[in-house]
């Protein structure tokens, strides 16, 4: 089966030195291009995390310290990386969860603004989890029925993940799905549009998950005591939520977007001021009243007790 594409679809998978988005850093990254002419194109860059490789770590993906020693860092690679994506479309294995705010993190601490507004992003693991709910080697043999040799290699995995996609459009191209709220519908479908709208379910903003889009399409925070409000509705009764999350232990790319919403807050807040009335030179100009005096009272004539408090005074 032949995707059917718009643009370029590009699957990637990342192996990091852990599952911290915040502090973690991409020691691998492969992806796989699929173009919409059939074709596909497959890239992978080992990458210097600039940090120790924990041991559990390196038994999961089996990249030690000395397989990076002379790779070049992410910094030095992101616009090599970047110009391969361009304009494709994101799929991956997870991805919305791990791979793409990954990404993102590194982009943005090696300066290169990766725009995310037009693009669609599949996630295959989403597909499987609604579907049939399983491990990738096990989507894999059940949707391929081959054994998924070499998990957990950046490159095999990302493979594995582009064909259980063909595998799940394949099984499900007439298989009815009931939503939570009873909507029945056919939503694996050969349409990136289509899966983006089935595999994105929490409608992310960050990707960190820490900002949703509600039914309403409102930025909403996901997380604490204001889990469920828009960000205006936080910022107008506690604008030092903004700052805490600022200083806060907190993805660059969740910053960048929660700068977004507080620049909106803001513009908003400066159209509802009164304007102030502004001086126009040419008016005229009001005319100035001297202030009335009170009238002077009449003198009053010399009498005894006047002549009496003089002589007292001055000893007279």
């Amino acid at each position: 089966m032949k995707l059917n594409l718009k643009r370029p679809l590009a699957f990637f998978d990342l192996e990091a030195t852990g599952i911290n988005v915040g502090a973690d850093r991409i020691v691998e990254i492969a992806i796989l291009k699929a173009m919409p002419d059939g074709t596909e194109i497959v890239k992978t860059w080992r990458v210097n995390p600039e940090m120790p490789i924990p041991l559990q770590t390196s038994l999961i993906h089996g990249i030690y310290d000395e397989d990076i020693a002379d790779a070049p860092t992410f910094k030095a690679l992101a616009a090599e990386i970047a110009e391969f994506i361009g304009e494709s479309d994101l799929a991956g294995y997870n991805s919305n969860k791990f791979d793409i705010p990954m990404l993102l993190e590194e982009f943005l601490r090696a300066d290169v603004d990766f725009d995310m507004t037009e693009r669609k992003f599949v996630d295959v693991q989403n597909i499987f989890h609604q579907m049939e709910q399983r491990t990738l080697k096990a989507a894999y043999k059940f949707y391929c029925q081959e054994d998924l040799v070499n998990a957990h290699a950046a490159e095999a995995d990302v493979i594995a993940t582009y064909k259980v996609l063909l595998g799940q459009l394949e099984m499900y191209k007439e298989t009815e799905f009931e939503s939570k709220q009873g909507v029945k519908s056919i939503p694996v479908v050969n349409d990136v549009d289509a899966l983006h709208v089935f595999t994105n379910i929490n409608k992310p903003v960050d990707f960190a998950g820490r900002l949703v889009y509600n039914d309403q399409d409102e930025v909403c925070f996901n997380f604490g005591k204001h889990k469920g409000k828009t960000t205006q509705q936080v910022f107008a009764v506690e604008p030092s939520y903004y700052a805490w999350m600022k200083n806060g232990d907190f993805p660059l790319y969740t910053k960048k977007k929660l700068d977004e919403e507080w620049a909106k807050f803001s513009a908003k807040k400066n159209e509802n001021r009164a304007p102030r009335p502004q001086n126009n030179p040419l008016a005229p100009r009001p005319e100035f009243k001297k202030p009335q005096s009170k009238p002077d009272k009449p003198a009053e004539p010399i009498n005894t007790d006047m002549l009496e408090q003089l002589k007292m005074k001055f000893g007279k």
